[in-house]
């Protein structure tokens, strides 16, 4: 969701760093936030960058500060990445069920699926809070195909940060990067990318079958 239907991973860093800030944390900018641990359970970054010893209700607070926060910045900005309505409207055409796998907790989700052009466009949806473990973990990413009706072999994953790809890779999923949080060298270095893509104008829905399909043969 966060860097792929919307170009918001730098807001969410950000919001980060100011809370890190505000906690004494030095050193932390939005680069390495995005490098390190975009995409990962507010949980596992408190655990990363602040406290390993930090329990899940104290890490609940403070992600709800941290994303009161990052809406606030974010309000007047958001919108889908370019290209993206059209693109969803094409798959939709060709009959592809779609769902979103995403880091965020519940009251962000909202946020963001519920702007224009978005709303009421996935058959699946799965959160943070519904999952035991995180990215790079593949629960989300099994969780949505399990709801979509489909094996993982038959998803295609769209991502934008690392621990995204490495998720998609642990369920058994090939992936598209978007280089929306991180540069292109980094995200066509991951493995089981296919393409990396700047927004959603480039690349049509029929084309990523096609290549799904050839990588795929034994696949109907």
């Amino acid at each position: 969701m966060d860097g792929v239907l919307v170009d918001n991973m730098h807001w969410h860093a950000r919001s980060w760093v100011e809370l890190f800030h505000d906690y004494g944390l030095e050193g932390l900018d939005p680069d390495r936030y995005l490098r390190e641990t975009a995409g990962m359970k507010g949980l596992d970054v408190l655990r990363y960058f602040l406290n390993p010893e930090i329990t899940p209700e104290e890490a609940d607070h403070l992600t709800e500060v941290k994303d009161f926060l990052y809406r606030v910045m974010y309000r007047k900005e958001i919108r889908p990445i370019e290209g993206l309505e059209k693109f969803l409207d094409s798959a939709e055409s060709l009959n592809i069920r779609l769902g979103v796998g995403t880091g965020a907790g519940a009251r962000n989700i909202e946020y963001t699926l519920g702007i224009p052009g978005l709303k009421n466009r996935f058959q699946a949806i799965v959160g943070s809070h519904q999952v035991r473990h995180g990215k790079p973990h593949p629960d989300i990413f099994l969780r949505v195909a399990e709801l979509l009706g489909t094996a993982p072999s038959r998803c295609i994953v769209f991502e934008d940060a690392v621990p995204g790809i490495e998720a998609a890779n642990a369920a058994g999923m090939k992936s598209i990067a978007l280089a929306t949080t991180n540069p292109r060298k980094i995200m066509q270095s991951c493995p089981g990318v296919m393409v990396v893509i700047d927004d959603f104008t480039t690349v049509t829905p029929r084309e990523i079958l096609e290549k799904f399909c050839v990588a795929q043969p034994s696949e109907s």
